[in-house]
């Protein structure tokens, strides 16, 4: 078949007006002839038989009348085995394959293969006669901590009769292992690989399920009065400089999930570099080894092209969505959802639509919102269930919350753990302000005991603030006792090291333990005569308490700090 053709009739940016011959729809994928090199590029918008293509590359050089073909493809990704360690850019290219082909300076119009045609052990799980569907697993290849299935593309239609199948073996990544045919008796050959747009969500599922049991980051604050769901959808919008990326290190490292992907879009430069050099060096604290074992990195720096933001995001949540049918639970960090925004409201501008506030798009809240609505944890069709969870950080001008980005994605996720300029500049990490962030999923402690903690933090910080006018002799011991024990709650419980090769990762069964401790505490009466004794008090046991996290869990050194904090609380009493 024919592929239709068109011709450039005007540029903008990286948005090209193509009048074109035939039939094209729209996400459908087109290519722009410039001499010997070829400029990707998607359609976003059909006019009649005018189709606006927003391009991937840097569209210098386009002149009118410049030669487009249309492939009849929409923008897609290719899925199978060999993702894991991968480092893409937004169009899946590998980037260090990228860069050995290219050098430092990456040419425009250069397009490889998302995955290299390598060996690897096949062990079929069907026979010769067997009826498959879309998804039906046909066999399982080792790759690295996981076993990789081997599925039947996601695009195929109906029942499909197993007509030959390879033996178990060494086979290369394109090879033909399974031949079907349909009812029509149409014969299809199957490799290891297969593609999907990455703009159509996956559902291939039976069920829905609600998200309900609680994803373990490890991190208190968070486990504690801000928990996420297993396929629930959280948001980390914080200014520059408040520990974003230090606590998206820390949800990587300790989550407990089964795949990590990390959508860098639009992040300057020197971030991205930061995140590819210390991610290989993190170790697992499951098995000893790299991180980067069980992660996939998906970057586009803000010197590329705007359009690319867009593309990176939409791959990584397609990637995401090609394991969870495997039963796995993948976790996805996108980084930031703010620059995504952006490069939407650039292309929205030279498409000349009528902007929203702040000249957003208008559809820039069904935007963020689709993107979230991705999330979920399912029940696939053989009983097992799988999950994304979603996970977007918000770069709001000035750390205004206000702003429409962060206000759309509001709207749409379970948890809200915003960050502070004022905590950050104070150094308590994380940084998350625990009396503006929310969740809406239950967490490990019961919901009484935590809202009994948020009266607490209130109060003291109310008193600080009044503390702040009338000094510390204009308040009351009781007013003062309140300040000092949501500070104490803030620094021994909520602050957390991540620098501390125990600290910063806190399972759930000690986070229960102590968290039991305080919660006598915050129930305990206690009197004073005067604020000296208060401050007295409350250091040493601050300092019990800090020693006490800095303790293995169920060492003799955990023992000992605990029975000397019984003391001192026997000593309250």
């Amino acid at each position: 078949m024919a592929r239709n053709t068109g011709r450039v009739l005007g540029v903008n940016g990286n948005m090209v007006n193509v009048e074109f011959d035939g039939a094209i729809a729209k996400n459908e994928v087109g290519y722009i002839h410039l001499g010997d090199i070829r400029l990707k590029g998607e359609v976003i918008r059909i006019n009649g038989n005018i189709a606006a293509l927003q391009i991937f590359e840097m569209t210098g050089g386009i002149v009118v009348g410049d030669e487009v073909e249309f492939t009849g493809e929409m923008l897609s990704v290719e899925l199978g085995p060999g993702l894991l360690t991968q480092i893409y850019d937004g169009l899946q290219n590998p980037l260090p394959e990228l860069a050995r082909q290219c050098g430092f300076f990456l040419q425009r119009g250069v397009y490889l293969q998302a995955l290299p045609n390598v060996d690897w052990e096949f062990t079929p799980t069907v026979s010769k006669g067997d009826i498959v569907k879309a998804g039906d697993t046909i066999g399982t290849v080792p790759e690295g901590l996981f076993t990789h299935q081997i599925m039947v593309p996601f695009d195929l239609v109906g029942s499909f009769t197993v007509t030959s199948i390879k033996q178990a073996g060494t086979y290369k990544t394109r090879d033909i292992i399974c031949t079907v045919e349909d009812s029509k008796k149409k014969k299809l050959e199957l490799s290891m690989v297969f593609s999907w747009p990455v703009k159509k969500a996956i559902r291939l599922y039976s069920e829905r399920l609600r998200p309900v049991e609680p994803m373990m980051t490890k991190i208190r604050i968070i486990d504690t009065l801000l928990p996420v769901a297993k396929g629930g959808t959280f948001c980390t919008p914080g200014p520059f400089g408040a520990g974003k990326t230090v606590l998206q290190h820390m949800t990587s490292r300790n989550a407990e999930v089964d795949i990590v992907i990390i959508a860098a879009c639009g992040e300057r430069a020197g971030e991205v570099v930061e995140i590819l050099k210390e991610f290989p060096e993190l170790i697992d604290p499951k098995t000893g080894r790299s991180l980067m074992e069980r992660t996939i990195i998906i970057c586009n720096t803000s010197s590329m092209p705007v359009a690319s933001r867009e593309a990176s995001v939409y791959t990584a949540v397609t990637i995401a969505e090609y394991y969870r049918q495997m039963g796995l639970d993948i976790l996805l960090l996108a980084d930031s959802t703010s620059r995504w925004a952006q490069a939407m409201r650039e292309m929205s501008g030279r498409l000349e639509e009528i902007p929203g506030e702040e000249a957003f798009p208008a559809y820039l809240e069904s935007r963020i919102a689709e993107f979230y609505e991705r999330a979920g944890i399912v029940k696939l069709p053989d009983g097992r269930t799988g999950s994304v969870t979603i996970g977007g950080t918000v770069s709001p001008a000035g750390g205004n919350f206000e702003e429409p980005v962060t206000q759309a994605t509001l709207k749409v996720v379970g948890a809200f753990h915003g960050l502070s300029r004022e905590r950050s500049d104070a150094r308590k990490y994380p940084a998350i302000d625990p009396l503006t962030s929310w969740s809406k999923y239950p967490g490990i402690i019961k919901q009484s005991e935590v809202n009994q903690m948020r009266r607490v933090l209130h109060g003291s910080h109310e008193v600080n603030q009044m503390m702040k006018v009338v000094g510390e002799e204009g308040t009351s011991i009781n007013d003062y006792v309140t300040y000092q024990m949501g500070e104490l709650l803030d620094s021994c419980y909520l602050q957390q090291n991540s620098f501390d090769p125990i600290d910063t990762s806190v399972p759930p069964e000690r986070q229960k333990h102590v968290f039991a401790k305080l919660h006598r505490l915050m129930n305990t009466p206690l009197t004073f005569e005067t604020k000296s004794d208060v401050r007295r008090v409350f250091n040493n046991l601050r300092q019990l308490l800090l020693d006490w996290n800095n303790t293995r869990w169920g060492s003799d050194e955990f023992k000992a700090a605990e029975a000397a904090l019984d003391e001192a609380f026997k000593a309250l009493g």
